[in-house]
C-alpha cells in the first residue's frame, strides 16, 4: 500500500477506511469492529477516519471499545477525527439549532471527549469539520497550535473548506494545515474546476475525498452510460466497478486519499483493488464525459 507523507513523522495509507457508518451496522460488537480493522491492516490500510458527530456522536466510542479490548491495535493505525458540528442529537440533544462551533472552548472539549471515547492519548489528525462563519481565525488557530504543543493532537487540517477559508486559518497558525477533506467522486466533481484541487496541487497539500462512491448513488442513480462504462472497464481489468470509480480519483495529479466507508467485511477486504486499476488519459476522460453528460468543451 502506498504511503502519503503529511509531515516528517506522519504518513497515511493511500486508501483510508471511513467509519461514519460504524454505528449503523447491525453488529457493533467489539470482535466485529476489530475484524474490520484487521481486514484493513491486511491490505496495508492503516488510517481510520472518524468524527465526533458520526453515529449521533457514538461512533468514536464504538471504535474505543475495540481499542480497549486490544490496545496493541492503537499503534498499528492512525486516527483521524473531526469537530465543530453541533447537531441536536445525542449529547447535544438540547441544542436549538444545528450549528458550528470553532471556539477554543468547544474544540478543546471535543478533543478531550474524543480521546476518552477512543481510548487513546493522541489524535493523529484533527480536522475542523465545516467552515464556521463565526470562526475567529486567530483564536481558532492558536487553539489548534496549542493542542499540537500539548501532544494530544499530532497534526491538524480542515474539511469542506474552500481555498480562501484554508488560507485564512493557515495565516493565523504556526503549524501547517496538512490536508482538506472534501467531497469528490464521479458524480461530485466540482473540485476539478472550482479551484479546490488546483490550490492543493499548487501548495503540495494532500487532499482527502469523502464519499468517493457518492454514498452508493453512483451505481444506483448515475447516468446509465457512466454505469455501463464502469462495468465494462471493471470487466476488462478483473476488478469491481467501485474500484474503477476510485481509481478515477487516484489518477488525478493532486494527491487524493479516498475515504472508503463500508460495514461489509467482504467489501473491506477488496478496498485496495483500486490501486491495481490502470486508466489511460482517454479512458479517464470517457468516464468524466459520462459523468458530465456531455463532452468536455
Amino acid at each position: 500500500m502506498e504511503r502519503i507523507s503529511l509531515t516528517e513523522d506522519l504518513d497515511f495509507s493511500r486508501i483510508v477506511y471511513g467509519m461514519w457508518r460504524l454505528g449503523d451496522d447491525e453488529n457493533t460488537a467489539t470482535a466485529h469492529v476489530q475484524a474490520k480493522i484487521e481486514a484493513c491492516l491486511a491490505q496495508g490500510i492503516t488510517t481510520m477516519d472518524q468524527a465526533d458527530i458520526y453515529g449521533g456522536y457514538e461512533a468514536e466510542a464504538i471504535l474505543g471499545q475495540a481499542l480497549r479490548a486490544d490496545p496493541s491495535l492503537r499503534d498499528k493505525i492512525e486516527i483521524v477525527t473531526k469537530c465543530d458540528i453541533v447537531a441536536p442529537v445525542g449529547k447535544y440533544a438540547s441544542a436549538r439549532v444545528k450549528h458550528y462551533d470553532t471556539t477554543p472552548e468547544h474544540i478543546t472539549a471535543s478533543v478531550e471527549a474524543s480521546l476518552a471515547h477512543m481510548a487513546t492519548d493522541r489524535i493523529d489528525l484533527l480536522l475542523i469539520h465545516r467552515p464556521d462563519p463565526l470562526m475567529n481565525a486567530e483564536e481558532t488557530g492558536a487553539c489548534l497550535d496549542g493542542l499540537i504543543a500539548s501532544g494530544k493532537v499530532r497534526t491538524v487540517g480542515v474539511s469542506n473548506f474552500k481555498p480562501w477559508d484554508f488560507s485564512l486559518l493557515q495565516s493565523q497558525m504556526e503549524n501547517d494545515l496538512v490536508t482538506n477533506q472534501i467531497e469528490l467522486s464521479l458524480i461530485a466533481h466540482d473540485a476539478l474546476t472550482n479551484g479546490d484541487l488546483a490550490f492543493a496541487q499548487e501548495n503540495g497539500i494532500p487532499m482527502m475525498a469523502w464519499s468517493p462512491l457518492g454514498g452508493g448513488t453512483l451505481f444506483a442513480t448515475s447516468p446509465e452510460p457512466l454505469r455501463l462504462a464502469l462495468n465494462r472497464i471493471a470487466g476488462e481489468q478483473g476488478v469491481s466497478p467501485a474500484a474503477v470509480a476510485v481509481a478515477w480519483i487516484l489518477r488525478l495529479p493532486a494527491t487524493v486519499l479516498p475515504v472508503m466507508g463500508t460495514n461489509s467485511l467482504s467489501r473491506i477486504a477488496t478496498l485496495d483493488e483500486a490501486l491495481k486499476v490502470e486508466l489511460d488519459r482517454q479512458t479517464w476522460f470517457e468516464l468524466y464525459t459520462h459523468a458530465l453528460g456531455h463532452e468536455v468543451p
